[in-house]
């Protein structure tokens, strides 16, 4: 006999399972129920909105996955978030004639407590810097060698205790509340107790939102 149709609340719990933004959401107490709600049913075509409520509230939590979100939150609770605005991103060509060039003015920059992260990626290097610093920056490269870069761009970190080494799960629930908010992430990385979004500026105080709602 063929199988009949899928129960509703497998239909949600597979379809937040197969958008991790939205089941992070849920999970972190900071989506409203119906609204998500609403947005499951439309996506699956499913006319039974309380059932999608119903099912959205009892979206699996499972004990390892409650204990690993608990960690999560205990990290969160002891966290704080910090902002830079006017963060510029230069993309330059991978080689070591580059990392030369870019090595006396990287100095001066730290030695001034001005940004600097220089992010060796597979094709290149990524140098956040200050917009203020970008001339200082691609005048040390030859013509060429500078790929793009990158204004109008601002700098969230949320610095959390040195726990978070051992926490699994803090970037990919932070980049999930960001998603579901529609904020794009231009650059995102976690190195020891930070992890930092670089986003467009207009994302800025939606993001502070999110995460504000996400540390409480």
């Amino acid at each position: 006999m063929p199988e009949g149709p899928l129960p509703v609340a497998r239909r949600v719990r597979e379809y937040l399972d197969a958008h991790p933004p939205l089941g992070d959401a849920l999970r972190a107490g900071v989506a409203n129920h119906t609204a998500m709600a609403r947005k499951v049913a439309a996506e699956l075509g499913i006319r039974q909105l309380e059932a999608v409520v119903a099912a959205c509230r009892r979206y699996p939590r499972g004990r390892g996955e409650a204990v690993g979100e608990a960690a999560v939150r205990r990290v969160l609770r002891k966290s704080r978030i910090e902002s830079r605005s006017r963060v510029a991103a230069i993309t330059v060509q991978l080689g070591a004639d580059v990392l030369q060039r870019l090595g006396d003015v990287v100095e001066e920059l730290l030695d001034e407590n001005l940004l600097c992260r220089v992010i060796q990626v597979s094709r290149g290097t990524v140098i956040l810097v200050d917009e203020d610093s970008v001339p200082r920056v691609t005048r040390t490269l030859r013509e060429g060698q500078v790929v793009r870069v990158h204004r109008g761009l601002v700098e969230v970190a949320v610095t959390s205790p040195e726990s978070i080494e051992e926490t699994p799960g803090l970037l990919r629930l932070l980049s999930g509340l960001l998603a579901t908010q529609g904020i794009n992430i231009v650059e995102a990385l976690s190195c020891y107790t930070d992890t930092i979004f670089l986003l467009d500026e207009q994302d800025l105080s939606g993001a502070i939102a999110t995460l504000t709602k996400a540390l409480a």
